[in-house]
């Protein structure tokens, strides 16, 4: 059985970074070969197996044909004629498309390791243009590689313009959009995805929100970098360096400023309520994209309190009790900090600004937890109950947010 290591695991050690899955592709066999060899089935669209000791995954060497539109508009054929070099033809960038063998010897057929050596991103052939999502994977693998140095060969930045203006991408499925911008938003440089789809004429057909940014001008004594839309490029960049993984905080940092988009031009470069005016688009993308509920709660939250939360050091103990309850704080705590951690993000992503210190953050956690340690039981008294009960915890609360204040 002729098995190769393939994909992932021989592109990072080669970069060397820490591999993840391996996988492995099978030349010159057939499914019936691998089932008597113990091997369990479980692809559904082409022939992939887990082998029976490692459990790793095992896909038979197959070749794709385009039959419509779309990322799985494709025919899959699989049999024991498919060469490991036209196996390896079918996929997207060259640094994708290299195998090693069981002696560690590399097959190379397009120039893999050369780019990675030159921390280049170049598409593999002509049928790159087959398949949409390939312009969401190559953003996706700039917000990874950009930190290393790695830009998109010229070539491929003008295939991914022609499959822009084609439409093509109007026929990506909601889920596979939200899969590769979370794993982008979970990545070191997240701003080298939205600015590689908007290079590419993309960004408006996944995230017309977002697009909508660029070019919008504010106020430049509190955002020396202006445009809007590279501010959110610089936010998404801090939420990824403050909490290094987190989805969750990622998108809230990306969607925070949406509202404006919808300043009038008249207004501009001030943004009269855009934090209430976000609301509605925040809502509109994670509907589209079927964002998971955690994910859009702290993103609507960011989007209506970040003004808030920055002018906190303002607000009167009542006020803060009362963002916090907007929070639904007191029932999910852990909502303070990531919504913390985005507003320190909004404040330090902008230029010239990422040091800046921001007593905010840790300011509105602590005042959380003085208020969060009163209880109920702590205010119920004889014959105080519903609305009564409620309004006492209130003002016992806010008298704790108060008396820790005055600790300091």
């Amino acid at each position: 059985m002729d098995t190769y290591l393939v994909g992932g695991a021989v592109r990072d050690r080669l970069l060397g970074l820490e591999p993840g899955d391996r996988d492995w592709v099978v030349v010159g066999q057939t499914p019936e070969a691998m089932l008597a060899a113990g091997f369990k089935p479980v692809g559904r669209d082409f022939p992939v197996f887990l082998h029976p000791d490692t459990h790793e995954e095992h896909a038979l060497a197959r070749t794709e044909r385009k039959s419509g539109r779309g990322h799985r508009g494709f025919v899959v054929h699989a049999d024991p004629s498919v060469t490991l070099a036209q196996d390896l033809e079918r996929r997207d960038f060259t640094l994708n498309a290299i195998a090693q063998d069981a002696e560690g010897r590399l097959v190379d057929p397009f120039g893999g390791a050369r780019d990675i050596e030159r921390r280049v991103l170049r598409h593999v052939g002509p049928a790159f243009v087959e398949d949409p999502l390939r312009v969401l994977r190559a953003a996706r693998f700039m917000a990874r590689f950009a930190p290393l140095g790695f830009t998109v060969a010229p070539e491929t930045m003008a295939l991914m313009r022609d499959m822009a203006a084609s439409g093509e991408l109007d026929a990506l499925v909601p889920e596979r959009v939200w899969q590769e911008l979370s794993r982008a938003l979970g990545s070191r440089q997240p701003s080298a995805f939205l600015r590689t789809l908007h290079d590419c004429g993309a960004l408006g057909a996944v995230l017309p929100e977002v697009e909508a940014l660029y070019g919008v001008p504010q106020r430049a004594e509190y955002h020396p970098e202006i445009d809007t839309g590279v501010h959110v490029e610089l936010v998404c960049d801090m939420a990824a360096q403050l909490a290094p993984g987190d989805t969750v905080v990622g998108f809230a940092a990306l969607v925070h400023d949406l509202g404006k988009a919808l300043t009038p031009a008249d207004v501009l470069p001030r943004h009269v309520m855009h934090e209430q005016h976000g609301v509605a688009p925040v809502r509109a993308l994670c509907e589209r994209l079927k964002v998971p509920a955690a994910h859009r709660e702290l993103a609507r939250m960011a989007c209506r309190e970040h003004l808030n939360v920055h002018r906190l050091m303002e607000l009167r103990d009542a006020t803060v009790h009362d963002l916090l309850a907007r929070c639904d704080a007191f029932r999910k705590p852990e909502r303070v900090a990531q919504l913390a951690l985005v507003c320190e993000a909004d404040k330090r992503g902008r230029a010239g600004l990422q040091d800046a210190p921001y007593p905010q953050r840790a300011e509105l956690v602590r005042l959380h937890a003085a208020a969060l340690a009163v209880r109920g039981a702590d205010v119920a008294r004889e014959g105080l109950s519903g609305p009564a009960l409620g309004e006492a915890l209130r003002k016992a609360r806010i008298a704790a947010i108060g008396a820790a204040r005055a600790a300091g």
